[in-house]
């Protein structure tokens, strides 16, 4: 391998070529929405861990390119991970994605992939609560509102309270701090997620 290419091949991809590629996959604004949550989410853990935010910030806006035109189990994130090789992403990356989903066997085995699956589901449950407020905001989301919903088993259903425990405990942090992280960097872009 050249010296030419083996830089190329570490050097950390760029937001704006991960987002053209998002929104080549993806036009539903919801999962648009919810990319750019979960980017934010990973860009705020990793400043936390003092590791690369750009990126961490990619691997959280592309972990469900794939969702849109692929969101059955059999086909979803494999074909997203197949995407994001075609397109020169790092197997460091492509492992993070494919390891976000438990269905896939893939082994969470660094930070950015603990991360990312600690983020993901945590981020639509934030949202959730949000929506469900008479604001409608989450810049003025109370803490205490998320967790009382947490404990609500009818409420988001859907979402399974023993992965997003699991993912706060492999990340290693608690989970009311685990919150405060995902909450913050959601309130951080709540225009961009029509949730200001």
């Amino acid at each position: 391998m050249d010296s030419a290419s083996s830089k190329s091949s570490t050097m950390t991809p760029s937001r704006e070529r991960a987002w053209a590629l998002l929104t080549e996959h993806t036009q539903n604004l919801n999962l648009l929405k919810h990319a750019l949550g979960v980017e934010a989410a990973m860009r705020a853990y990793a400043r936390t861990f003092e590791a690369d935010e750009e990126l961490w910030g990619v691997v959280g806006l592309l972990h469900d390119l794939d969702y849109e035109k692929h969101p059955s189990l059999e086909e979803h994130p494999f074909v997203g991970a197949e995407i994001l090789r075609e397109n020169g992403y790092s197997e460091e990356v492509v492992q993070a994605v494919l390891g976000h989903a438990d269905h896939t066997g893939v082994a969470r085995e660094t930070q950015m992939a603990k991360a990312l699956y600690a983020v993901d589901e945590l981020v639509g449950f934030v949202v959730a609560v949000a929506l469900v407020r008479p604001s409608r905001s989450i810049t003025d989301l109370p803490i205490k509102s998320v967790t009382k919903k947490f404990k609500d088993k009818a409420f988001c259903r859907a979402i399974d309270r023993d992965h997003l425990r699991a993912g706060a405990e492999q990340l290693g942090v608690e989970m009311r701090d685990h919150v405060v992280t995902v909450a913050g960097a959601l309130a951080g872009i709540a225009a961009e997620l029509e949730l200001a």
